[in-house]
């Protein structure tokens, strides 16, 4: 088969370049092993995460990191015998969570955050997928008294650095916004900017119906390499083989695999994370999304239920799923909200490409030209698949880039 580009993998990341490129007038196939949105793409929180303009940072204060390194921890789990194999990236991690390096990082990737809100809002106007998007902003609930100086003091800050708007809400107003909230949160920051997504699986299935509706065609086939061949890009897969004059490679954890035979492999680790849904008991209603910051998870009203979000788990990717985290999670979202009985048996576990100084990787590939990549959003691939999209197809169609691309440039690995 040939085709003018070919985009390797059918995430919200890829979903959004193959829009944005069609939309361009270039020709596009989608290649994905799996339906369009699964994966990560499939069991995040639901947050379009406009006010996270702060990345997820290693904590640098004594305190946080021995609760970490105790793997009592229910925001951050680990397998002991995968920290030495991974190393030298969380040691890059280490110095990118560092407070004047953070800030930069920062500015570099607001304007793809900027952008978030409108290039999500555009796509589900196309798409009539307005049902599945809430435009309240979600909540952050506060535990203590200590907390509540440190929210204050945030809403400050980032409200006139970043330009995000927010309500500090005491207990009785975040009764009001959430009667069935129980004591043990004392207050909350009201989040406004933030969209949220009742199934975020489905977002990204009609993103897929919308490139489909408009020419596009999509492909279930488990690519099994890339190698140029001559000026073009041959892309062989458990099927067939297909040429292409440029490919892009959205394939998130998955995309060392094809790189690496390129002599491209970057510093990139999945993140693992579980969840499970819940009924609510007694009839209890959740209208927001709802962050528990200090614990480490969020539970979110979703289709299926109240869907429980963990953090973060470093352990083999192809490893089981566990409970770990979801137990953990659990008792402390029971102080929160009267959770029921589990609607699934087990947890759901997907994998989050993570790069070391928390920026995707977007742009070409030095010495290979025709090659594209954008993968490593990290917790951002439903926030940022959109905004991506746009900066990517910018790039390969000589357009001006709404953002300076430079700051995910894979160079910067190599």
């Amino acid at each position: 088969m040939t085709s003018h580009i070919l985009v390797l993998g059918a995430g919200i990341v890829g979903v959004s370049i193959a829009l944005h490129l069609q939309e361009r007038g270039e020709t596009v196939t989608l290649i994905d092993r799996s339906e369009p949105g699964e994966g990560a793409s499939f069991g995040n929180a639901g947050l379009i995460e406009r006010c996270s303009v702060i990345p997820y940072a290693i904590p640098r204060d004594w305190r946080s990191l021995l609760a970490h390194a105790s793997n009592r921890n229910a925001a951050v789990h680990y397998a002991p015998s995968f920290l030495p194999r991974i190393a030298p990236w969380l040691w890059a991690y280490w110095q990118s969570s560092r407070s004047e390096r953070l800030t930069k990082i920062a500015g570099e990737l607001l304007p793809l955050l900027e952008a978030c809100l409108t290039e999500h809002e555009r796509l589900v106007e196309a798409a009539g997928l307005n049902h599945l998007l809430k435009r309240d902003g979600w909540v952050e609930v506060i535990r203590s008294i200590a907390g509540m100086e440190d929210a204050t003091r945030r809403v400050s800050t980032l409200g006139t650095d970043y330009g995000l708007s927010a309500d500090l809400l005491d207990r009785p107003a975040l009764h009001r916004l959430e009667p069935a909230l129980m004591a043990a949160a004392i207050g909350a920051i009201h989040w406004r900017d933030p969209f949220t997504v009742s199934d975020p699986g489905a977002l990204t299935k009609g993103y897929a119906a919308l490139f489909e509706r408009r020419g596009g065609t999509i492909l279930r086939e488990a690519v099994k390499s890339v190698a140029p061949s001559g000026k073009r890009w041959r892309v062989t897969t458990a099927q067939s083989s297909h040429n292409a004059e440029r490919i892009v490679i959205a394939l998130g954890a998955r995309s060392n695999d094809l790189l690496a035979p390129l002599g491209l492999r970057v510093p990139l680790v999945a993140k693992r994370g579980h969840h499970l849904h819940y009924r609510s008991d007694t009839g209890a209603t959740l209208n927001h999304a709802i962050l528990d910051e200090q614990i480490g998870y969020v539970l979110a009203p979703m289709t299926d239920g109240i869907r429980l979000t963990t953090g973060v788990e470093l352990a083999p990717p192809d490893a089981p799923a566990n409970r770990v985290q979801i137990n953990r999670c659990e008792a402390r979202a029971r102080e929160l909200f009267p959770l029921g009985e589990p609607v699934e048996s087990e947890p759901w576990l997907g994998l989050r490409p993570a790069m070391p100084d928390m920026k995707p990787v977007i742009g070409d590939a030095p010495g290979h030209p025709g090659l594209w990549l954008a993968f490593g959003h990290a917790h951002h691939g439903l926030t940022l698949g959109p905004a991506t999209g746009r900066l990517l197809a910018e790039m390969m169609t000589g357009g001006k880039p709404f953002a300076d691309p430079r700051p995910f440039d894979i160079r910067r690995f190599l």
